[in-house]
């Protein structure tokens, strides 16, 4: 019932407004899901009025809590609250322009977006996977800064799907070993999936799962304000991660179709719209709300201002408040890159010969100390991707002062997370595993891409080099897979040098994620002059000129840029003039001007390329007419070395391809 002119809305009016402005918005566009927002709209109210530390005024203060849609399909719930409790910029007319061109509203929340959305959701369970790396950033910035700057909680809307999806069960296990007591996950448990009731996919016992992982576990009644009040309250006093599952109806609220799963994901109907109002009493048109609730709900919106003031206050006068929001805005140190800067030039000298997973250790060791927020780990995969600096504590339980996670065997749930850690903001995430391995990775990858976070992926044994661990294990169609993500820079460095120089680069990009791909085996100097500037930054780059005249112009990447030198001196030896063009970044030699690239690629008649790995993606350096040298299938086991000659990825090949076009 919509409250009178002149009376205070209960609780119970002010979830009828979730319910009606979603299940508007939706028959708006006649796309959405209804199901979900009108079902936890009164868990969403107990929150969100009660426990949940926010100023709408405010959406980027940086100690409030964050919220999570991981059910992102129900994005008309987070919408409507946005609007019910202030948000400048979540107008009614934006409500109505649900899911079209041009408004905030899109299909699911897309961080960047809409102010207030914390994450971008809609894969399901990559929300709850998000949350678990938001808590770990609370509580490494809560051990470095105190009590008074960092004090907040993860609070998390998640459904079955999400708790289906396998990214889950790394999450949780995550949570739980953690023991990540500020993170809350409330479960809407309506027992329906699209295709139907839950018991055709799932017969599971989600509250013993949740518990075996070390959570604190609780079940109520989703629909009484009481429970869900008591649930929230219980959940801020425990030592574990909680979650509430909390029992609901899909579509509660609707006339005729409440608890049916035929109101998930397709608009109620005019004529189900109008019994709903009906039923909920409510007579204003749609985007129209009755001024008692428009009241109470701006209310509880507004109730964060006095805390945040506070906080305002302890930030100024707090001895640290400089470094506080330099990490929080995501600057780096003034002196972030001087011993890194000062290695590139001793390495230049000194032309070490080293795998590139070692080369991107040292160029660890080189930033790692002057970069407090970066927070590295591995995939159990520690000692091979290199990622671990000397004397690193480990991130754990009680004190999170560490800087090094044991993320265990979950590259997915490490990937999700370190979105969650870069999203919340104050750190800078890197963590290793296997190139290969990468596809467990890959749906964070490419969300960390949409979203525009600095996530570093540090992916070691990047190639057939791998050797006698055999095609499982390498690589060949990963490095142009990576590549088709827009707004991923993929770094593979030739050498020592290249290996700094890329990761600054990816320390430099705060708005793009980056992928290291990086060789087990040894490889050769290739940067045995100083350059005097970044030359990675232009993503490809003249490594050595030809002699006279250029009839051949090979292009190489990562081990394979040694292989393109051998053959241009076996080349200029026979009189060819050949040059060798490194290219450690395809996305950043787009971003230069086009003179450059055409000056790059040049006009020599033959153009060679060089990477072992599939071809898809060379064609933009090699035109129509152009040869390339790498793999057209799966790997073998056997020694590197024999793997190189067997799958003819050689000099010889590269000269004998050079002479086959001239």
């Amino acid at each position: 019932m919509a409250a009178a002119p002149g009376s205070t809305a209960t609780p119970q009016q002010m979830a009828d407004a979730i319910r009606v402005l979603s299940m508007d918005a939706v028959q708006a566009a006649n796309s959405g899901h209804p199901g979900m927002p009108m079902g936890m709209a009164d868990v969403a109210t107990v929150l969100f009025t009660r426990f949940l530390k926010y100023d709408a005024a405010r959406p980027q203060w940086h100690d409030r809590d964050r919220f999570v849609l991981s059910a992102g399909h129900g994005s008309m719930l987070l919408y409507a609250l946005l609007h019910l409790t202030g948000s400048k910029a979540m107008t009614g007319e934006q409500l109505s322009r649900f899911r079209q061109l041009g408004s905030i509203t899109a299909g699911h929340p897309e961080f960047g977006h809409t102010p207030g959305v914390e994450t971008t959701t809609g894969p399901l369970g990559q929300g709850l996977a998000n949350a678990v790396g938001m808590a770990m950033a609370e509580r490494h910035l809560n051990a470095r800064f105190g009590d008074d700057l960092v004090d907040h909680r993860t609070w998390v809307i998640a459904g079955d799907g999400c708790l289906m999806e396998g990214v889950s069960h790394e999450a949780i296990s995550l949570a739980g070993r953690y023991k990540l007591n500020r993170l809350c996950v409330l479960w809407d448990d309506n027992r329906i999936t699209i295709d139907g009731s839950i018991e055709l996919s799932e017969t599971g016992d989600q509250l013993a799962r949740f518990k075996a992982a070390g959570w604190a576990v609780k079940a109520i009644d989703g629909h009484d304000f009481g429970q869900i009040r008591r649930a929230l309250s219980w959940a801020t006093r425990q030592s574990r991660p909680t979650l509430i599952a909390c029992r609901t109806a899909i579509g509660k609220g609707a006339a005729t179709m409440a608890g049916s799963h035929k109101t998930h994901g397709a608009a109620l109907g005019e004529q189900e719209v109008a019994a709903t109002r009906i039923a909920l009493k409510w007579d204003n048109p749609p985007f129209v709300l009755p001024e008692a609730i428009s009241s109470a709900w701006r209310k509880a919106g507004r109730k964060g201002g006095r805390l945040r003031r506070q906080w305002e206050a302890r930030l100024k006068a707090h001895h640290d408040n400089d470094q506080f929001l330099r990490a929080m805005n995501g600057e780096l140190p003034s002196n972030a890159f001087e011993a890194l800067d000062q290695q590139i030039v001793v390495q230049t000298a000194a032309q070490p010969t080293l795998a590139t997973r070692a080369a991107s250790g040292a160029a660890l060791e080189a930033v790692f100390p002057w970069i407090p927020e970066m927070i590295g780990g591995s995939a159990d995969l520690t000692g091979s991707n290199n990622t671990l600096v000397k004397g690193t504590l480990a991130f754990d339980a009680p004190d999170y002062a560490g800087r090094y996670v044991n993320w265990g065997v979950r590259e997915h749930g490490m990937a999700a997370a370190m979105n969650g850690m870069a999203l919340h903001g104050g750190v800078i995430p890197y963590a290793g595993t296997f190139l290969v391995f990468a596809d467990y990775s890959r749906p964070s990858i490419r969300l960390a891409a949409l979203m525009g976070v600095r996530v570093i992926h540090v992916l070691t044994h990047d190639s057939i080099g791998v050797g006698e661990d055999g095609p499982t294990h390498q690589p060949v169609e990963h490095l142009a897979s990576l590549r088709a993500i827009p707004n991923l820079l993929v770094f593979r460095p030739a050498d020592q040098v290249e290996a700094m120089e890329c990761w600054k680069l990816a320390l430099q990009s705060r708005d793009a994620p980056s992928a290291m791909a990086l060789s087990r085996q040894n490889t050769p100097a290739a940067r045995t002059e100083p350059a005097g500037e970044n030359l990675s930054a232009r993503g490809a780059y003249e490594l050595r000129a030809a002699e006279g005249e250029a009839r051949v112009t090979i292009f190489a990447t990562g081990t394979e840029v040694a292989i393109a030198l051998d053959a241009r001196d076996r080349l200029q030896a026979e009189g060819i003039g050949a040059r060798v063009v490194s290219v450690p970044c395809f996305e950043l030699f787009e971003r230069q001007p086009a003179a450059y690239r055409k000056a790059l690629i040049g006009a020599a008649p033959a153009r060679v390329a060089v990477e072992a790995a599939i071809k898809q993606g060379w064609e933009r350096f090699l035109g129509e007419d152009g040869r390339f040298v790498g793999m057209t299938g799966f790997g073998a086991s056997a020694p590197a070395g024999a793997l190189y000659k067997h799958f003819g990825i050689t000099a010889e090949a590269v000269v004998e391809a050079a002479r086959a076009q001239l």
